[in-house]
């Protein structure tokens, strides 16, 4: 079976990519992100039949969101760096599962894989077209579209220091939800309702972790020309990124701009203080290629 994906709204002929992705994503990737996504499954049945207390599993639960954030669409193409996740989930998985006395797992949380090409044969059988009724696959598909926005954002704010595990504990029950052949559409529903309202949790959090480091947001004018300088673009939503960046770049004569995603940065009053922070340079992110 070829790739499917359908995560983004560029995706092809508005249906599914089936060859190669719009975003650039080739059909390796693809069906090791199909299968990452899986085990975190599996991990998930594993936590919530077990009932296992997620204070405990510092490393699982970041390795978790990290996993998930991965598989954002453009966050990361790298087929070696991704099989790798796999090895390590997988790990991770087979490890908690020792540590609890739970039976009736569901395959997520057993299966074994000993290469990539047993890795990328597996995936063609748990990938999106993987359930059959179009309704249930939609709703699972959204919530954990949404559950991987939640991830990239409990990322960032772990990455200062704040964290909540009840939005941990939703992203397992959410995950081991969408294994579960006996929710309706209706009870999907419910839970993508849900899946929304950790969402907002979510972005409480690391407005939070954002504020309580780099200031209370201001109104700020933003340069969008450019200087004669050597430079640098960042993209993406970490603030500590950019932070390290202007922190190494500092006295060097080399400026940096934000690019897309980044170009919020400049309202907070901890970046203001940077000479060399020189203001916005391109446009959306669909327009990267171009640019």
């Amino acid at each position: 079976m070829s790739m499917f994906c359908y995560q983004c709204q560029e995706t092809a002929k508005n249906s599914g990519c089936t060859v190669r992705g719009v975003c650039g994503k080739n059909e390796v990737v693809a069906k090791l992100q199909d299968l990452l996504i899986y085990t975190l499954k599996g991990i998930s049945n594993i936590v919530v039949k077990g009932k296992v207390d997620i204070s405990n599993l510092s490393k699982t639960n970041y390795e978790v969101l990290n996993s998930l954030f991965m598989t954002i669409t453009n966050a990361n193409f790298d087929d070696k760096q991704i099989e790798d996740q796999n090895k390590k989930m997988i790990a991770l998985r087979d490890e908690l599962k020792e540590s609890v006395d739970v039976g009736d797992l569901h395959d997520a949380a057993i299966f074994t894989v000993d290469s990539r090409e047993s890795m990328l044969e597996k995936a063609d059988s748990v990938g999106v077209l993987a359930t059959e009724n179009e309704d249930v696959r939609s709703l699972r598909e959204m919530i954990t579209y949404g559950l991987k926005g939640m991830a990239a954002y409990a990322e960032h704010a772990n990455n200062i220091g704040k964290e909540d595990l009840v939005i941990n504990a939703f992203i397992y029950e959410a995950l081991a939800s969408t294994l579960d052949d006996s929710l309706t559409a209706d009870d999907l529903v419910t839970l993508t309702l849900k899946t929304g309202e950790h969402g907002v949790k979510v972005m409480a959090l690391l407005d939070e972790a954002n504020t309580s480091r780099f200031g209370n947001p201001e109104i700020t004018q933003v340069n969008i020309g450019v200087r004669k300088n050597p430079a640098i673009l960042i993209s993406g939503h970490d603030l500590t990124d950019l932070e390290q960046l202007l922190e190494q770049t500092k006295g060097t004569g080399v400026d940096v701009y934000t690019h897309s995603e980044m170009l919020p940065a400049h309202y907070y009053p901890a970046f203001k203080k940077y000479d060399h922070f020189a203001g916005n340079y391109g446009n959306a992110w669909w327009k990267q290629l171009d640019e």
